[in-house]
């Protein structure tokens, strides 16, 4: 197959041949059809994931076609389009049994634990229990946004936060998974405010149905929230996983308001200093989440069939294999608007 490889930290990606993965047991090998280039790639790129060793394919985000079958898999078969979540659950122990399947013990990670999707095929484990088919009104390069950005957002919104019509929604980061929760909200009837620091992903918001747009530069975030909002926001998103921005979020809330914890917090990150008066005067809320329980797929995807929302602008940028590197780099600073897909992986 051919691989998009990590062999350095923050190197250039290795365009390379390597063998054709073969299907575990209980699992599949997908022909790729699209994956996402996301921030948690590149965490990976740049060594700050513990679960990772060199050398390494990321890609987490990604749509495939079934093109082989392990034994004991009953519900796929050869030529079968399918979607799958980046935490690929056992589907036996007792925390899937519970339907919680992101909290897994033995789950497996293609692009974390396991080798990725930068790559035209990947290998996907316990295919029974996670995979979802995928709808042919969906194109691949939508699809492969749903294994992370925009089910992690929907899961904060609806599975965490149970965010209702006529709440006012904060969104801390206007990147992918910050965008999918604007398009997500405004479908469930929600009010959004949206916070960056790069004007021309606030002017992206806008032009999506934002509410409101606050740029982090100009003052007190959380001050201009609670003046837009009249009081505060009913539910908050944190959608990079730093610590001030963790913090603006909370400030941001009015009372007995709901923050969900979505960016992934890294580095110096992995320690914050949180405002934790203001959550007890406040009576609120902070919810942590990972990922979604692939039981909830079919709600999505109804949603999205009905007309609920129109998640086709969070794709901007259709990409080689060969640019993938690039992509992550721009993750180092202001990165442009939009979700960046692979969807050639022949160059």
């Amino acid at each position: 197959m051919r691989a998009a490889r990590l062999s350095g930290w923050r190197q250039p990606l290795d365009l390379v041949d390597l063998p054709d993965p073969e299907p575990p047991e209980g699992g599949v090998v997908l022909k790729v059809l699209a994956c996402g280039i996301c921030r948690s790639d590149w965490h990976v790129w740049t060594g700050s994931d513990p679960d990772v060793s060199l050398p390494h394919v990321p890609g987490h985000e990604y749509c495939g076609e079934v093109v082989a079958t392990g034994p004991g898999v009953r519900r796929w078969r050869v030529g079968d389009r399918v979607i799958a979540p980046f935490i690929l659950a056992c589907g036996a122990c007792p925390a899937c049994a519970a339907g919680e399947q992101t909290t897994c013990a033995n789950q497996v990670l293609p692009g974390f634990t396991a080798q990725g999707a930068f790559a035209d095929h990947v290998a996907v484990a316990h295919a029974d229990a996670n995979l979802t088919a995928l709808p042919d009104a969906i194109a691949p390069e939508l699809a492969a946004a749903l294994g992370c950005r925009v089910t992690t957002a929907w899961h904060a919104l609806t599975g965490r936060a149970a965010l209702r019509p006529g709440e006012w929604l904060a969104v801390f980061g206007g990147g992918g998974v910050g965008i999918s929760a604007l398009l997500l909200a405004r479908g469930l009837g929600a009010r959004v405010v949206v916070v960056d620091v790069v004007q021309e992903k606030l002017e992206f918001a806008r032009s999506l149905g934002a509410d409101a747009v606050v740029d982090a530069r100009a003052g007190d975030v959380a001050a201009a929230i609670r003046e837009i909002t009249q009081g505060g926001a009913h539910v908050a998103l944190e959608a990079l996983g730093v610590a001030e921005t963790a913090r603006g979020a909370l400030n941001s809330l009015r009372k007995l308001g709901r923050m969900v914890q979505v960016g992934m917090p890294a580095g110096a990150h992995t320690e914050m200093t949180l405002p934790m008066d203001v959550v007890y005067s406040g009576q609120l809320a902070i919810y942590g989440t990972r990922g979604m329980p692939a039981w909830r797929y079919p709600d999505l995807l109804s949603f999205i069939n009905a007309g609920q929302v129109d998640l086709s602008p969070l794709v901007t940028r259709r990409v080689a294999l060969s640019g993938a590197a690039d992509e992550l780099a721009l993750f180092d600073g202001p990165a442009p608007p939009g979700v960046a897909v692979i969807t050639d992986f022949a160059n």
